[in-house]
């Protein structure tokens, strides 16, 4: 397998099993990436700070406090709001996946860890986000109502209020905002903002509309009952 063109690319392990940690950071580094560990979310969301990682793999199940509340407070730090996070998980129940989504996750993996798989799924989210710098800048603002959607900074702006919002809310948003008046079904929304390659349930779109709602209000984004959603003018 050659190696990605993975230079300056940061890698955070967030686990308590220290078997996983070692597979992991040993298959992160031979493919080149620079890598750093922490053994639960205190630890790991002090590590993040200082460390500002593209990626992290993220275990739900740890001790103090879980993976769900530990993306909560990493998504709270500003610095990290362009920052993957992809959660390692034994627990594969629904509920576990919308409430890893809710909390901000951009993936989801199911355990026990195929070493190969999850370098592939790693590799891809770098080259979708190496391809995605390449786009126009006139493409990279959209002004539409009272909102300002401004894709370089990854930054909205509600009558001169900036609202944070993660990566995959920020884009389902921007991508509706774009096609304004044009219905997408769940399915639809799952490909565009989440890829083919990312294995997540339909409920996760309601989840993320919601999340947004709460955060712009409910003006703008509408809900055709048994279709999908789209932005409304």
């Amino acid at each position: 397998m050659s190696k990605q063109n993975t230079s300056a690319k940061k890698v955070l392990v967030i686990d308590d099993e220290p078997n996983i940690v070692e597979l992991l950071v040993y298959n992160l580094e031979k493919e080149g990436y620079e890598v750093k560990s922490a053994k639960d979310g205190i630890e790991g969301v002090k590590v993040a700070k200082k460390f500002i990682p593209h990626l992290i793999l993220l275990d739900i199940m740890m001790p103090n406090i879980d993976g769900v509340e530990t993306c909560r407070l990493l998504r709270e730090n500003k610095d990290l709001a362009n920052t993957y996070i992809l959660f390692l998980t034994a627990r594969s129940e629904e509920y576990s996946e919308i409430a890893a989504f809710s909390s901000g996750a951009d993936d989801y993996i199911v355990k026990p860890i195929k070493p190969r798989a999850l370098m592939s799924r790693v590799n891809s989210y770098f080259r979708r986000a190496s391809n995605k710098v390449v786009e126009h800048e006139e493409e990279d603002k959209v002004e539409v109502k009272d909102l300002i959607i401004d894709k370089i900074s990854y930054t909205i702006k509600k009558a001169d209020e900036v609202i944070s919002f993660p990566r995959k809310e920020f884009e389902l948003l921007y991508y509706l905002a774009k096609n304004p008046n044009k219905v997408f079904s769940r399915d639809a929304l799952l490909k565009k903002i989440w890829g083919t390659d990312v294995s997540v349930v339909a409920r996760t779109v309601d989840v993320h509309i919601r999340k947004i709602r709460e955060k712009i209000g409910d003006g703008y984004i509408k809900t055709i009952k048994g279709v999908g959603y789209k932005f409304d003018l």
